[in-house]
């Protein structure tokens, strides 16, 4: 079996295991998650959704440590998925405060994983921007359906 081969099947397993349905869980409250700073961040890992946010960035920094040591050929893992970027493009602004505070190891993995990909700012800027939309309209269709709600009373 070639080096490719394994690797496409560790990324399949790794695929896998984001369809577990408590991780799929997670995976949907972080892709509503907008953190504005460090502390919320850091307010948000001791509270309810603690696991959630535990779960998922846990998760892709273990997948890119694979990524780091060789074990996933990189470009295929990059071209498999891209939830890795978007992940740290939310966290990455607050990452220094957050391992000043606790672990300053915290998401080392993921960070180097996603900082070594071809034009990875450009890449970031463009999953902050897309994230930042995305946020805008889910206030927006949040706010209309309040003033339903309210007309509707």
């Amino acid at each position: 079996m070639t080096d490719k081969v394994k690797s496409a099947e560790l990324i399949l397993k790794l695929y896998d295991l984001r369809r577990e349905a408590v991780m799929r869980e997670a995976r949907n409250w972080f892709f509503t998650f907008d953190p504005q700073s460090a502390e919320e961040i850091l307010h948000v890992s001791v509270g309810e959704h603690g696991g959630h946010l535990r779960m998922v960035t846990t998760y892709w920094d273990m997948a890119c440590s694979f990524v780091n040591h060789g074990a996933i050929d990189a470009e295929m893992f990059n071209d498999a998925t891209g939830e890795q970027v978007f992940v740290f493009a939310k966290i990455q602004p607050f990452l220094e405060e957050i391992r000043a505070v606790g672990n300053p190891t915290y998401m080392q993995h993921l960070e180097r994983a996603v900082l070594a990909m071809p034009n990875a700012e450009e890449r970031l800027a463009r999953v902050r921007e897309m994230a930042r939309r995305v946020a805008e309209a889910r206030a927006a269709a949040s706010a209309e359906r309040a003033e339903a709600d309210a007309a509707n009373a």
